[in-house]
């Protein structure tokens, strides 16, 4: 499936970005809410391979999709993303467009997308940490 764009008007720490712009770079779209107790155990594996693959062509893009009214509140999730760190790209999906685009149902959910823009992998909930990164640096070989 080739990866929906990402069209949301409000970006933290980053200028929207397009994934036809991201085309040769591999790219994480992780779905997620800070109240979402299962999106804060992802959340330092994510942390991680940003840190670690981001020079090598790695991007992680952040949707930040809410579950519940008190998550719509874009000064509170500009605090948690400050206090936790987080400094990949962060998109607020408050009206559910790309959340919809992708047709997803849950938090947390991880869509790694190769250097052509085609969905090749999707994790949904915990686990399996060992098994994406290993496709995260298998993707980063891969050539256009």
């Amino acid at each position: 499936m080739k990866a929906p764009d990402i069209m949301n008007e409000m970006w933290l720490n980053s200028l929207p970005l397009k994934l036809m712009d991201l085309k040769g770079k591999v790219v994480i779209v992780e779905f997620w809410t800070f109240g979402c107790y299962n999106c804060r155990n992802v959340e330092p594996h994510v942390k991680d391979w940003h840190k670690k693959y981001a020079e090598h062509g790695l991007v992680v893009i952040g949707v930040h999709s809410p579950e519940f009214a008190y998550e719509r509140d874009i000064d509170k999730v500009r605090q948690y993303v400050a206090e936790h760190d987080i400094r990949y790209a962060v998109t607020i999906d408050n009206d559910y467009s790309t959340w919809n685009r992708y047709r997803n149902h849950y938090w947390p959910a991880l869509y790694l997308i190769d250097k052509q823009g085609i969905v090749r992998y999707v994790r949904i909930g915990e686990g399996g940490y060992q098994d994406t990164e290993r496709l995260i640096q298998s993707l980063l070989q891969e050539h256009l």
